[in-house]
């Protein structure tokens, strides 16, 4: 019987990028579909990268860090101190003010929100 090779699984540093993409693929705004056909995936590879199901390729990883205008390096930032971590409810937060800003379509409430932010962030760095 010969032997044939395997792939190897995801493990926690494929989990970990993938959450990375996610949570820049909904900064920016862009659905599972749309990041899908930004880099040449069906959307259930662009799902399964996102869950850390399936390992991403150096290659796939790159052009996937072009799509969302970031470094490679980026999808790896903080691996060492969240392994096996969740999400942190500040992070969920984040998340979801992304999310939500991104579906405004209205540039005045986008500006006002913005506006807003920046407000409290600077009564914050004053207190």
């Amino acid at each position: 019987m010969a032997n044939t090779p395997t792939r190897p699984r995801a493990n926690d540093a494929d989990h970990y990028v993938g959450a990375r993409i996610r949570e820049r693929r909904i900064m920016l705004g862009l659905s599972q579909q749309q990041m899908a056909d930004l880099i040449g995936v069906t959307y259930q590879q662009a799902h399964k990268y996102e869950r850390g199901i399936n390992r991403i390729s150096a290659g796939r990883l790159h052009q996937t860090a072009h799509v969302l205008g970031v470094p490679v390096g980026y999808f790896f930032e903080g691996l060492d101190e969240q392994r096996n971590q969740d999400l942190t409810s500040r992070q969920r937060m984040c998340l979801e003010l992304a999310r939500n800003f991104s579906s405004i379509v209205n540039e005045r409430h986008q500006e006002a929100l913005s506006q807003l932010a920046r407000a409290l962030a600077a009564e914050s760095a004053a207190s």
